[in-house]
């Protein structure tokens, strides 16, 4: 009885999850614009996506600007790691401590910090700065995606490899890096997914022409949603779906091959 209702509280709970991207989906094929009155099975607006300029020119903008950060955010995030590693036991709390105000902290007091600082140096706001506040917001993540991976390196590796005629940069990329990988990669997906959701950050940093499907939408709301914004989120979910389906799957054949 007790795994039945675990069962069925799980489903509830992913059903409560699911639920509106499903609507969502579904409204994607609708004929009729209405939310609520179904037209018929259409692919129209997946058709009128990929004549919209507006929302390709958005979608390009957002991508660039997450990879990019993303990027960034991985390699920065990355020697940072390295360096409060190699501190003492309390500065490195400290500056560990510092790493996860701007996680805790409000998204818009981050944004509108960012701009003033930007407007503080006479620096104009324009697509640079956007992608200089998202590598800003994103190297927290980073970090803490790689430092439990940098204390679970043996701590003899890297001086042995020293000691056996391997030089520095030699060592580095060949006994500490593979090690590192895992961490790495998760740091560059979490922080490439923070910044193409980002919506707040970017609404205070971006200049006057520089559109981001956030932001885009934000104003679409005002004047009320094309089901093409439907179109586009359903293949978005869709391509996500199918990226981890594959992560997944991957390691399960490999362990099935060893």
């Amino acid at each position: 009885m007790k795994n039945i209702i675990k069962k069925i509280y799980l489903i509830l709970m992913l059903f409560y999850l699911y639920a509106p991207i499903l609507v969502l989906i579904v409204l994607s094929f609708n004929e009729a614009r209405s939310r609520v009155v179904w037209g018929g099975f259409s692919l129209k607006w997946y058709a009128d996506l990929f004549r919209n300029q507006m929302v390709l020119d958005a979608l390009k903008t957002t991508l660039v600007i997450a990879f990019s950060s993303a990027l960034a955010a991985t390699v920065l995030g990355t020697l940072a790691c390295l360096g409060i590693n190699r501190m003492r036991r309390f500065p490195r709390t400290v500056v560990m401590g510092i790493n996860n105000i701007p996680m805790m902290n409000a998204d818009i007091v981050t944004g509108i910090a960012l701009m003033l600082c930007f407007m503080a140096f006479g620096v104009t706001l324009s697509l640079q700065t956007v992608l200089l506040a998202h590598i800003t917001f994103n190297v927290p993540y980073v970090i803490l995606s790689v430092m439990p991976k940098l204390k679970q390196l043996e701590g003899g590796a890297y001086e042995a490899a020293l000691d056996l005629g391997a030089s520095p940069v030699y060592a580095f990329f060949r006994v500490v890096m593979p090690d590192l990988m895992p961490g790495i990669l998760s740091g560059f997906l979490m922080a490439f997914t923070m910044s193409l959701d980002d919506f707040v950050i970017t609404h205070f940093t971006t200049g006057a022409g520089v559109n981001t499907l956030s932001t885009l939408i934000y104003s679409e709301v005002r004047r009320g949603i094309k089901p093409t914004l439907y179109a586009l989120s359903a293949l978005m979910f869709i391509s996500v779906l199918v990226l981890l389906i594959l992560i997944n799957v991957r390691p399960q054949k490999k362990e099935m091959i060893d």
